[in-house]
């Protein structure tokens, strides 16, 4: 029994099709299919129903395949323990952001990070909180950037840091008459929101009277903060904008920007990892790297209201 059979034997499971699991192994079908009948045969059992479209995984071969995916985080860890005690600083590194952080925080670090430590490898990818989570749990990421708490067993959360919310007016909204808006007084049916599995969509509706926005008669839904900010610019209406999504407004655009009354609505930003990840000097050293570019008011909460995001 080798690693490498190990890594097949997950990657089959993975795609559930023995072709795109040899190419993504960078070997021939032939090969990997040789190599898993060859641990079949050592183990004496079958791994994968063939007769299966897509293949699966047999009853026994579930659990082989739970350990293997355990052995193979463990030989991976191996290498990266003793790349520290060596002081090298060095790997991959795989990262899941949310999509309403990645387009302002991003450009924040990323630069800075990959000139200090130019043998480590930083593979980003947008994602909803959902996926990342999938994703931590199957080894197929290594951190998560996310909007917490999220209480989820067998994940460490480690903050970073927090950002209020804005409200962002169309030109004539009467609100724009005043220089700080109470929360109640959010007019839910004029809000603009994201769509479903977006967290902050979450946070939004819980600020507001969510009956009072389904009555709305026109219905719109976006993937992006940008999205929404279009809605208001073009008709009436107000939509919420996270701290970090309002620096690169015009300056016409801040004129319509406006904070919070009283302890403003918060969210927490942090990074995630399960709890037997191994690559620790890594995460503390990007950790720092996020932290550092973060102004001095956003790296704590002094004042504001922790916001739920779980409807």
């Amino acid at each position: 029994m080798t690693i490498q059979q190990l890594e097949y034997i997950l990657a089959v499971e993975k795609f559930r099709h023995f072709g795109q699991a040899a190419d993504a192994c960078f070997v021939t079908q032939p090969t990997l299919s040789a190599q898993i009948s060859k641990l079949e045969r050592e183990l004496d059992i079958l791994l994968f129903d063939r007769s299966k479209m897509p293949v699966i995984p047999t009853e026994i071969g579930e659990k082989v395949i739970a350990q293997a995916k355990r052995v193979v985080m463990e030989s991976k860890g191996l290498l990266e323990l003793v790349a520290e005690m060596k002081g090298e600083i060095g790997g991959t590194i795989k990262v899941g952001i949310i999509p309403t952080l990645a387009p302002n925080l991003l450009p924040l670090f990323i630069g800075n990070f990959i000139e200090k430590y130019p043998n480590v490898l930083l593979e980003v990818q947008e994602m909803v909180t959902e996926e990342i989570l999938s994703r931590l749990k199957n080894d197929e990421l290594d951190l998560g950037i996310v909007v917490s708490p999220l209480h989820e067993g067998g994940m460490v959360e480690k903050p970073i840091f927090y950002e209020k919310f804005f409200v962002y007016l169309s030109k004539d909204h009467p609100l724009l008459n005043q220089k700080e808006i109470p929360v109640a007084d959010l007019p839910a049916e004029d809000l603009w929101v994201l769509q479903q599995g977006h967290c902050f969509r979450d946070q939004v509706l819980n600020l507001c009277d969510k009956n009072v926005f389904q009555r709305k008669n026109f219905h719109y839904e976006s993937g992006s903060i940008e999205g929404l900010k279009n809605m208001v610019d073009r008709y009436m209406g107000i939509t919420l904008l996270p701290e970090l999504a309002t620096d690169n407004l015009s300056k016409e655009e801040k004129t319509r920007l406006r904070p919070f009354s009283g302890n403003p609505p918060v969210r927490e930003i942090s990074l995630i990892r399960t709890r037997n990840f191994l690559k620790q000097r890594l995460v503390n050293l990007l950790f720092e790297e996020i932290k550092a570019s973060m102004p001095a008011h956003m790296q704590s909460n002094k004042d504001g209201r922790l916001v739920n995001f779980k409807l």
